[in-house]
């Protein structure tokens, strides 16, 4: 159970893109992304990868699904585990310089001091954008909002097959 806690939190804190763009770092972002479009082609490289994890992790619930042995499906949620850890990994990569126009978490991050002036510091940084620059951040925004999704109902699957014991056979 403390695992999945940890997990929810981490997931949490590792992809939440409003946080990070709460972050001390927001100013520094905006000056340099008014030259620089955000990097659709090395997020989509990283979006394949996590599409590779995602595949991955969904064949390891097949087959923890599918197994009546309590050892094996104890190993086989362990290696899921292993794979959920690693895509979190690949989602918090995305976040960094060139890709959505942050660079990873700063000393603003929950609610420290970058959060006490508010969002309106960063009414200046969309209205530097591009129409172009505004539709790249949209693209890789929904798409991280799936993968997000996606790692939420693997966490869910993980504690649904941690806790109950394997279903008998009828």
């Amino acid at each position: 159970m403390k695992k999945l806690l940890f997990a929810v939190a981490l997931c949490s804190a590792l992809t939440s893109p409003t946080l990070l763009a709460a972050s001390k770092d927001a100013a520094a972002a905006q000056s340099s992304s008014k030259s620089q479009s955000p990097d659709t082609a090395a997020f989509d490289k990283k979006l394949a990868q996590f599409q590779e994890q995602t595949k991955t992790m969904q064949a390891q619930m097949d087959q923890i699904r599918k197994t009546q042995d309590p050892q094996e499906r104890q190993k086989l949620l362990q290696q899921h585990w292993a794979t959920m850890q690693s895509a979190m990994g690949t989602m918090h990569g995305m976040w960094g310089y060139g890709m959505m126009g942050y660079g990873g978490m700063g000393p603003g991050m929950m609610g420290g001091p970058g959060m006490r002036g508010g969002w309106g510091h960063m009414g200046g940084y969309y209205s530097q954008l591009t129409p172009e620059q505004l539709k790249k951040r949209q693209y890789m925004t929904d798409q991280y909002l799936r993968m997000q999704q996606e790692m939420m109902n693997n966490m869910m699957w993980q504690q649904q097959y941690w806790m109950a014991p394997p279903a008998s056979p009828q």
